[in-house]
């Protein structure tokens, strides 16, 4: 029997199957890099136990260590958590050689749908149906284009041994995909240490249903219902619902029966997810099986009333599901979303900072938060940039719907750039209130969901003034500590204040004059004319919530925004902190507008600086393999002159 877990994993996922541990009466081993020797996971552990490195080649996917480090702790499981480990079949091998339970299916099951190519030819004589594709061993790019070809643009490439998005690209004509192709192998090499390819069609206004399945060791095997996962950037979930909206009795179980018999044909044992694409006519296709639990879980656990993890651990230690199909209940609907740091106006590339205001709000009735972080964390370069997950539920979809932008609305998140107000502006679109859902919805919907910023009117500025005054450090009020200066209770003398100030607002910036309305300010509550805001002030910036919305505001400094807007001439700079994994230029070439220059790695995810007119390369000032810093200068780019 597990007395003690390790639990090979970070963040949120860390927190979370380590708070199911401790209600199982677990003691709870966690591992860490030198990235997170501060982490919340290390911090609420039982145990601790230091990996290696930042980088998770050095840490998190150091089989040996981890391995280590159960067995000086005493662990008799490993819990592998989502991503890194969970679906490495030689991990789950040396843990088995080692004597440790591995939470998860047995190494047979993770090798046949470890290869997405070896997994679809499976799904075929079980029953269960297939998008056209090429999923062959050839990889070289004239088999790519031959079977591109053959299929019909456009098409999708996808990593033959992993998920989430990595490696994963779309091409849309012939001319793309030999880089498109070069791209998605280092992706996936990197991310998996497998750089092999399948090509499918790539379907369009399909929604994403996956089928959340769980077998155990005596031949059981039982579907908890589907989730529909269509709302996605850069092929990855943002919003994620259960079950899925529209979906007759009669079509939700035939995808339940596919996926129990997809599992079964693999001899599966414990969670897993197959996930499905299902067209506008109604027809699914599978597309892969994540042999591990899912980020999206928790809604599934709130219409189900279930405990997944504790699901988890009772099948590993070879204890019957606890229920039969026709138990598993259904009630209501469940929404989640995922909080990232990311920069949502800037093609959503990663985002990294220390966190220098993190609260979230008391929870109520159908509220969940799962996160795995703490107020000044930094989110580093060398992980994925999720920070939480949102979660509500509901008697009905609009119930949860409602709930969950109410909670959004009282998160508070600064010092990183999020995609909270995205997320809001997702859930409040007319068309996901109707549930007209695929994985089309953000690109269709780019105008409204990530509108230019507003202008911010004279409301606005007073408020902020009014909220900067009222969060001045009490040290500059008065030395008194019985002095009324002193205090933050609400109390002021006389009516209005009268000010100067200059403030600056994202891009915008205000000199605020003259009277301010009186005000009342307690507990980071601001009320000015019966009006009730948020702020908190963070060393120079000032958190403000407005109108459901936060905005990060400080006094402006005439000689920090020109050297901001000072730049290298000609130089194309780091869009993020990152690693250079690939030089497509060097000195004295002319290339054309668009042409890839240099791709940055961050966050497990590659980005390409591409050149932004016709020009010839002056100088680099990278290489292959270096840390760059956000801002740095890696091309010096001329552009040709124009014939006259």
């Amino acid at each position: 029997m597990i007395n003690t877990l390790l639990i090979a994993n970070r963040g949120e996922i860390a927190c979370r199957v380590m708070r199911t541990a401790k209600s199982l009466g677990l003691r709870s081993v966690a591992v860490y890099s030198a990235a997170d020797s501060h982490a919340r996971h290390v911090r609420e552990a039982d145990m601790a136990v230091a990996l290696g490195g930042a980088k998770p080649a050095e840490s998190y996917l150091n089989g040996a260590a981890v391995i280590a480090a159960a067995k000086a702790t005493g662990a008799q499981a490993i819990h592998p958590g989502y991503g890194f480990l969970s679906e490495n079949a030689g991990f789950a091998r040396a843990c088995e050689a080692a004597g440790l339970i591995f939470v998860g299916p047995p190494v047979a099951a993770i090798e046949a749908m470890g290869s997405k190519s070896a997994a679809k030819a499976l799904m075929e004589p079980a029953g269960v149906p297939l998008v056209p594709g090429y999923h062959g061993e050839a990889q070289d790019i004239d088999t790519f284009r031959a079977e591109a070809e053959r299929i019909g643009y456009p098409v999708l490439l996808k990593a033959a041994a992993g998920g989430g998005g990595k490696g994963m690209k779309v091409v849309e004509q012939p001319a793309h995909l030999a880089e498109a192709l070069a791209s998605a192998q280092r992706e996936a090499q990197a991310a998996f240490g497998d750089s092999r390819m399948l090509v499918e069609k790539y379907l369009l206004k399909p929604r994403h249903v996956e089928i959340q399945v769980f077998a155990d060791q005596h031949g059981n095997a039982v579907y908890l219902h589907e989730r529909d996962c269509s709302i996605q950037r850069r092929h990855q979930k943002v919003v994620e619902e259960a079950p899925a909206p529209g979906l007759s009795a009669e079509l939700r179980q035939a995808m339940g029966e596919a996926a129990v018999r997809a599992a079964q044909a693999i001899g599966y044992v414990g969670a897993g997810t197959v996930e499905f694409l299902l067209d506008t006519r109604g027809d699914f296709f599978f597309m892969e099986m994540n042999t591990r639990l899912q980020v999206e879980h928790p809604v599934t656990e709130l219409i189900t009333g279930q405990d997944l993890v504790a699901w988890q651990l009772a099948v590993a230690q070879g204890e019957p599901l606890p229920l039969s199909q026709e138990q598993i209940p259904l009630n209501g609907h469940a929404m989640e979303v995922r909080l990232y740091a990311e920069d949502c106006d800037g093609g959503f590339l990663p985002a990294t900072g220390t966190l220098s205001l993190y609260r979230e709000p008391a929870l109520q009735s159908g509220w969940r938060i799962d996160s795995g972080i703490s107020e000044g964390d930094s989110v580093s370069v060398f992980y994925d940039p999720m920070l939480a997950k949102l979660i509500a539920w509901g008697a009905d979809r609009e119930q949860a719907r409602l709930r969950l932008l109410s909670l959004l609305s009282e998160m508070q998140v600064g010092g990183v750039t999020t995609n909270l107000a995205f997320l809001q502006r997702t859930l409040a679109h007319p068309a996901f209130a109707a549930a007209e859902l695929d994985t089309g919805f953000i690109e269709r919907h780019h105008s409204a969901l990530l509108p230019p910023a507003p202008a911010l009117d004279e409301h606005f500025w007073q408020a902020a003034a009014c909220a900067w005054l009222a969060t001045e450090p009490q040290a500059t009020r008065s030395d008194d500590p019985h002095s009324p200066w002193q205090q933050q209770s609400g109390w002021q003398l006389n009516g209005q204040t009268s000010v100067r100030l200059h403030l600056k607002c994202g891009e915008q910036d205000q000199v605020v004059r003259g009277a301010l309305p009186a005000v009342c300010f307690s507990d980071d509550t601001l009320f000015i004319n019966d009006q009730r805001l948020r702020a908190v002030r963070r060393g120079g910036c000032l958190f403000l919530t407005w109108q459901g919305r936060q905005f990060s505001v400080s006094l402006f400094d005439p000689l920090a925004e020109a050297d901001a807007h000072a730049h290298h001439g000609g130089g194309l700079t780091a869009p993020m902190n990152g690693n250079i994994v690939h030089i497509a230029v060097k000195p004295g070439d002319n290339v054309e507008a668009g042409a890839t220059l240099v791709v940055l790695e961050a966050m497990k995810m590659e980005h390409s600086i591409r050149a932004p007119q016709a020009g010839t390369v002056q100088a680099l000032f990278c290489a292959v393999g270096e840390m760059v810093s956000e801002g740095s200068v890696l091309v010096e780019l001329a552009a040709q002159e124009s014939s006259q």
